[in-house]
């Protein structure tokens, strides 16, 4: 706390880390001004929804050698990091479904060619479930029970809670580690998923962020560090802020601009 006396301003990028900032400041509780870099254009964009389309590919490659084509995935969350893993997956010729709650993704889902489905009516048949919600037991272990044999079950989202892997360390089933990261839990029938990175975050867990990518978030940072360094007294108060169109553009810009 005596810190704080000091302290300018906080930046934060993480999906969870902004969450805290804005209940802080609900409860009156935020010492000193706060920018939202996660919902940032350049952070959201790039971070979530481009990134999250390639490293998607390169964490399932590296863990399981699969082939895309004809197999049957169903992406729970339709946000940016669902929308950037169900193109990808398209475009390599997977039969992609949607599980969505809110009305405006779900219908920016349909409208981009995918099936919205509940997850409950193809747990059975998909090859591959990929969570992207940020929200907590969106998988539960009844879903987990009626998955088919070598069902592939991975998180996208912005923690491990999306999975109910806890669920899965009972007696009756066996853990099977067949490499880094990868795990088979095997049912007493014989039955088993390969469950990767045990429910934490496969784009950091599995695959690599390109340093493109990393450059834009850290910049964005960088940015908005400057912003609050800066301001006159009084700009900003002890509130949650996004980062000024102003600043988010001459990143853009100089993204655009940059020499190959």
């Amino acid at each position: 706390p005596n810190m704080f006396k000091k302290i300018k301003g906080i930046v934060e990028e993480s999906v969870t880390g902004v969450h805290r900032l804005y209940q802080l400041s609900k409860a009156g509780k935020l010492c000193v001004p706060a920018m939202n870099v996660n919902d940032s254009v350049t952070k959201q964009k790039f971070d979530n929804l481009y990134c999250c389309r390639e490293s998607i590919l390169d964490g399932l490659k590296r863990t399981t050698d699969m082939m895309f084509g004809g197999k049957q995935v169903v992406v729970c969350g339709y946000g940016e990091v669902g929308k950037g893993c169900c193109a990808a997956l398209k475009a390599m010729g997977s039969i992609v479904y949607v599980t969505e709650i809110d009305p405006i993704c779900a219908l920016q889902a349909c409208m981009d060619g995918f099936r919205l489905v509940k997850l409950n009516e193809v747990i059975r048949q998909v090859d591959i479930v990929i969570t992207c919600t940020g929200n907590k037991n969106v998988v539960t272990r009844e879903h987990l029970d009626r998955m088919k044999n070598s069902c592939i079950v991975c998180n996208m989202g912005h923690s491990n809670t999306e999975i109910d892997v806890a669920s899965l360390r009972t007696p009756e089933l066996t853990w099977e580690r067949v490499r880094s990261q990868v795990d088979h839990v095997i049912w007493p029938d014989g039955k088993r998923i390969v469950l990767l990175a045990e429910g934490r975050l496969l784009n950091l867990s599995c695959s690599t962020v390109p340093t493109f990518v990393l450059s834009i978030t850290a910049t964005t940072q960088a940015l908005a560090l400057i912003e609050l360094y800066n301001a006159p007294e009084g700009r900003y108060k002890q509130d949650v802020y996004l980062l000024p169109k102003k600043m988010a553009g001459l990143l853009s810009l100089a993204t655009k601009t940059r020499s190959p």
